[in-house]
C-alpha cells in the first residue's frame, strides 16, 4: 500500500501576550509563532482494513498510553471521517520533540497527519475545512500547517503568516525533573491579568509583528512561571550569561530557548546545562517547512489562506 514520511517540526513563541479570560472560558491571546527545525517523524502507510493504528517511538510514557488518546490518531479519525475515505491507516510517530514543554510537539504532530493524509489519498478536502479540523484538535494546530513565522490571535487559532525573519540558531533547554501543567498556568496567570484588552502593549505588539528583527523576546507566562519554579529562571539567566542574544520560556514552559549569533556559540552554552535535555537547532522559513511537509505540493496558496479566513 502506499506510504509517505513528513517531519512534525517544533515551535517557539517570540512574542506571547495573554490578555484577558474569554466569555467562552478561553484566553485571548496574541502571539507571533516560529518553526524551528527540532521535529518529529511520521511514517503513514494505508491500509485495506478500515481502521487507525498508532505506534510511538522515542517517548515512553506516550507509547505506554493509549492511542486513542494521542492528537496523532485524533487527526486520522477527523480526516478520514470527514474525506469519507476508503480503508485505514497505520502510523509510526518517531519523538523528539519532548513532550509537555511549550513546544507544540503534540499539535504539531497532529497537523503533519492531516497534510500526510491529505498528500497520500489526494482526497478533495478543501483548505478552509483542513483548517476547520485542525482547529478542531487544538488552538495552535491551525499554525502547523503554515509554518514559518506568523500571528496568531483569538485563542491562537486565527493565523497570519508573517514575513520571515532571519534564520537564527537556537538553543533549546528541557529540564528533566520539571512539567509545567498549561491549564495551572493560565490559572496562576488569571490572578493578575488586567481585563482591559485595548491596553498599550498592543501598538508595541502590533509594530513587532512586521518587524524582521527577532530580538524582542516576551512571554507572559515567564513571570508567574518563573516564581513557581526558580530552576527556569536560572536557565533563562544562564542561557544569556552564555551569550543568547536574548532567551524565553516556551510557550507555558517548562522548556526555556535562547537565541543565538551562530550554531558553534550555541553549541558552547549547552555545555552549562549537563543534567537537562539540550537542542541545538535553528529556526526554519514558511517556504522551507513547507516543502518539508507538503513536498511538491509546496504547501497552501495565497488563494487558499485568504479563503480560508
Amino acid at each position: 500500500m502506499q506510504h509517505i514520511r513528513v517531519p512534525a517540526f517544533g515551535k517557539v513563541n517570540l512574542r506571547l501576550d495573554v490578555l484577558a479570560r474569554r466569555a467562552d472560558g478561553y484566553h485571548e491571546l496574541r502571539t507571533i509563532f516560529q518553526s524551528i527545525s527540532l521535529h518529529d517523524n511520521l511514517f503513514v502507510q494505508r491500509t485495506r482494513t478500515p481502521s487507525i493504528e498508532l505506534n510511538v517511538l522515542g517517548d515512553p510514557l506516550l507509547a505506554a498510553s493509549s492511542a486513542r488518546e494521542n492528537l496523532v490518531y485524533h487527526a486520522a479519525d477527523a480526516f478520514l471521517s470527514k474525506s469519507k475515505t476508503r480503508g485505514g491507516v497505520s502510523i509510526t510517530l518517531e519523538k523528539r520533540v519532548p513532550a509537555g514543554r511549550g513546544l507544540g510537539g503534540g499539535s504539531s504532530d497532529a497537523a503533519a497527519t492531516l497534510a500526510a493524509l491529505l498528500r497520500l489519498t489526494r482526497a478533495r478536502v478543501p483548505f478552509e475545512k483542513l483548517l476547520e479540523l485542525a482547529s478542531g484538535l487544538g488552538a495552535d494546530v491551525p499554525f502547523f500547517l503554515f509554518g514559518g513565522r506568523a500571528l496568531g490571535t483569538s485563542r491562537g487559532d486565527e493565523i497570519y503568516p508573517l514575513p520571515d525573519g532571519p534564520r537564527r540558531a537556537l538553543l533549546v533547554v528541557s529540564p528533566r525533573a520539571i512539567a509545567v501543567n498549561t491549564r495551572e498556568a493560565y490559572g496562576w496567570l488569571d490572578r493578575e491579568l488586567t481585563k482591559n484588552t485595548g491596553n498599550s502593549r498592543l501598538w508595541s505588539f502590533c509594530a513587532l509583528c512586521w518587524s524582521p528583527q527577532e530580538d524582542h523576546l516576551s512571554n507572559d507566562f515567564e513571570k508567574v512561571v518563573f516564581r513557581r519554579h526558580p530552576r527556569l529562571a536560572r536557565i533563562h539567566r544562564d542561557l544569556l550569561r552564555g551569550g543568547a542574544a536574548e532567551a524565553a520560556l516556551a510557550g507555558s514552559g517548562s522548556a526555556v530557548f535562547g537565541v543565538f549569533q551562530n550554531p558553534a556559540q550555541a553549541r558552547r552554552s549547552a555545555r552549562l546545562f549537563p543534567e537537562d535535555q539540550v537542542f541545538l537547532c535553528s529556526t526554519l522559513t514558511r517556504g522551507v517547512y513547507a516543502r518539508r511537509l507538503w513536498g511538491s505540493a509546496g504547501g497552501p496558496s495565497a488563494f487558499e489562506i485568504a479563503v480560508a479566513r
